[in-house]
């Protein structure tokens, strides 16, 4: 199974990721294909993203049972902890 959420995505790559994946809500696309359709999927979302930001998640044989990749600009950012996936947060940007 495969999960897209996009947050401020053009309507390009909406469209896009509409024709692969049903859109369950808005900016929350759901399918199950294989790893190389995966692939090509979450290419299409690094190429067309711009200004916005997305998260992939999809099954995986790993002891969380699934895995997650992020582009864009977002506070946060995929770390590995002792081989488990975890996020970390960047701090909020102040602009004083």
């Amino acid at each position: 199974m495969i999960v897209v959420v996009v947050t401020n995505a053009p309507p390009r790559l909406r469209g896009r990721l509409a024709a692969w994946l049903v859109e369950v809500r808005a900016g929350v696309y759901v399918g199950d294909y294989s790893a190389r359709t995966r692939e090509m999927i979450w290419s299409q979302v690094t190429g067309g993203i711009d200004g916005g930001d997305a998260v992939m998640i999809w099954s995986a044989p790993n002891d969380q049972g699934y895995d997650f990749a992020t582009t864009g600009k977002n506070r946060r950012m995929p770390v590995d902890f002792d081989g488990l996936k975890l996020v970390s947060f960047y701090p909020p940007n102040s602009s004083k």
